[in-house]
């Protein structure tokens, strides 16, 4: 019998009216929206359902939305009586999975969310660092071509999201120049992201610096199942290594084509994304069509999904 894995967004994923469905059929989702409001001392129903966009968008904003709405769509499921056997998230989503399993309480980690968008903002002056996707190209490909344009500044790799998709992040002038780079080397495509500062890259370690202080003021508990982490693609297998993760993993790459392989391996065969989009269900065709390996895989950010879920494992 296959493994079931809860994966969780990261930051990107958000949009105006997620989560809405779940809290207007679901109890115990609206009341995760009460919650995060309450703990927050803002309106996550109202930012999260009405926008702006604007508001939505600040990195401050958008970390703790998109938490409260996994978390909402979480408890959802849990209640239906859907379950895993292993979590992880990317970046951001990390943190939903630290929730399902029970290292954090939700309380805690929307707040630490909410802390850690505005250290992460803080941490490199507006316009001085950017990202960029490069499609097409290995990851030792990459690599010499970062190697060649580190005169010019920071870059580095972000996010190794699946085979042939990899985010670069650092400073402008050095970015622009790996972008131009990777096309001249074959990259399909080559583009710079319209994020708001350069995440998971070193000149992000102030902010993780900062965020050490909050969490070494939490309580944190031993993971009740297993959590991938995004910085070593490995199972944290008790609660001391929970803080030097998170801390690591604001400036260091995200591994998540590593951590879903890691997953297979320790035979999980079915994915469930939950929140908003559907970009790890994407990065998860991908990597398994490379692997050539055969999995289930279910996106659920609104009704629709959670009836193609339920409907398939025999209509909960």
């Amino acid at each position: 019998m296959g493994k079931t894995a809860f994966v969780f967004p990261g930051q990107g994923a958000q949009y105006v009216g997620m989560g809405k469905e779940f809290a207007d059929n679901f109890k115990v989702s609206k009341r995760t929206y009460e919650e995060a409001s309450d703990f927050l001392g803002i309106d996550m129903k109202g930012i999260c359902f009405n926008g702006p966009d604007e508001e939505l968008v600040k990195t401050e904003n958008t970390q703790p939305a998109i938490l409260t709405t996994s978390i909402a769509i979480l408890r959802a499921l849990e209640e239906l009586g859907i379950d895993c056997q292993m979590t992880a998230g990317l970046s951001l989503g990390e943190y939903g999975s630290l929730v399902k399993s029970n290292v954090f309480e939700f309380s805690d980690a929307v707040k630490l969310v909410k802390n850690r968008g505005k250290y992460m903002q803080e941490a490199v002056p507006i316009g001085s660092g950017i990202m960029a996707a490069i499609l097409g190209l290995d990851r030792s490909q990459l690599e010499e071509c970062l190697k060649s344009c580190r005169q010019h500044g920071v870059v580095e790799a972000a996010n190794y999201n699946s085979p042939g998709q990899i985010v670069i992040s650092g400073e402008v002038e050095a970015v622009k120049l790996a972008v131009k780079k990777a096309v001249e080397l074959g990259a399909k495509k080559a583009v710079v992201l319209p994020v708001s500062a350069p995440f998971h890259c070193s000149l992000l370690k102030p902010a993780g610096e900062r965020l050490k202080y909050d969490l070494e003021n939490l309580k944190i508990n031993p993971p009740k199942i297993p959590v991938i982490t995004n910085h070593a693609a490995q199972i944290l297998n008790c609660k001391t290594q929970v803080i030097p993760s998170l801390v690591e993993q604001v400036s260091k790459s995200v591994l998540w084509q590593d951590s879903v392989e890691l997953m297979i391996e320790n035979g999980v065969d079915t994915f469930i994304e939950i929140g908003p989009g559907k970009t790890l269900a994407a990065f998860i065709k991908r990597i398994t069509k490379a692997l050539d390996k055969k999995v289930s895989i279910y996106s659920i950010e609104d009704m629709n999904g959670l009836k193609a879920l339920t409907t398939s494992l025999g209509g909960i």
